[in-house]
């Protein structure tokens, strides 16, 4: 049976849809800098002007919402009662804490990740520790060690260092197994695909890690601080709470931020210099 085409109207071909460019909405295609600037500041400034709208508006009382002057204020004064000091104490303390999880974290994370061994050993533990509450830890802590700076920085420590483990034996287990057989098939032992595979391989991760994780040092830093701490600031807050001073504990929660903000961009940018091969996949 033949099939008899009308020549009169042939039949149509469907036109190729095309991705439209678009700037705003480009997915890892690039971006401006100048616009990129634009929503940085932007993203800062917005809460600042509705802040200072309701603030100064006295739509809210200044004892739950103060004033961008009366915040700017308590800091200066705040700076006058010996401020610095209270911020080099905290940055020990985070530095301490944080370094320690670290040291400990990052080598059992890659224990996990490259020997199903190891994952069978650390994972009961480390998945039954992390849900358990820092804070009840406390007691304990001023138990065995004291009020010193050892427990301040123990708190922080058990707060980071199982998620440094975690999230750095999750890397690992991203490798792809080809990679590792070609290493053994060029004649590698398991210590040459730990040493010269997976840990290099792992290495724009791990920075990765520690630079997300580095906020959860400072999100411990209060709890560590109500240990008998004399100064930093963790205690300048709870301080400032006791007597509703809430102008004051908002300088030094956007004080912890900017710090915060300045570390991460300085984790970014040694990042890049040691891992340089690994930009086309960081965020």
């Amino acid at each position: 049976m033949s099939v008899v085409h009308d020549r009169s109207n042939p039949p149509s071909i469907p036109t190729k849809q095309f991705l439209q460019p678009s700037v705003f909405w480009s997915i890892r295609q690039g971006f401006p800098v100048g616009l990129s600037v634009v929503l940085m500041v932007g993203a800062i400034a917005l809460p600042i002007l509705l802040w200072a709208l309701i603030s100064y508006g006295g739509w809210v009382r200044p004892i739950f919402l103060p004033t961008p002057t009366a915040v700017v204020q308590a800091g200066s004064a705040l700076l006058q009662e010996g401020l610095v000091t209270d911020v080099m104490a905290s940055c020990s303390r985070v530095a301490g804490g944080f370094l320690l999880a670290a040291i400990v974290g990052v080598p059992i994370g890659l224990l996990m990740g490259t020997f199903h061994s190891m994952d069978r050993m650390f994972a009961p533990l480390v998945g039954t520790v992390r849900y358990m509450p820092v804070v009840a830890f406390v007691p304990l802590l001023v138990i065995w060690v004291g009020l010193g700076e050892t427990s301040k920085i123990l708190i922080i420590f058990l707060g980071v260092v199982l998620y440094n483990a975690i999230m750095v034996a999750d890397a690992v287990k991203f490798i792809p197994n080809d990679l590792i057989n070609v290493a053994y098939t060029l004649g590698a032992t398991r210590r040459d695909v730990l040493l010269q595979v997976i840990m290099p391989a792992t290495f724009p991760s791990v920075l990765d890690t520690l630079r997300v994780n580095i906020s959860g040092a400072w999100n411990y830093l209060v709890i560590a601080e109500l240990v008998a701490a004399q100064n930093g600031l963790g205690f300048r807050i709870v301080q400032s709470q006791r007597f509703l001073q809430t102008d004051k504990v908002l300088f030094c929660i956007a004080l912890i931020g900017v710090i915060g903000l300045l570390l991460d961009y300085l984790l970014k940018w040694i990042s890049r210099q040691l891992t340089p091969w690994a930009d086309q996949t960081r965020h």
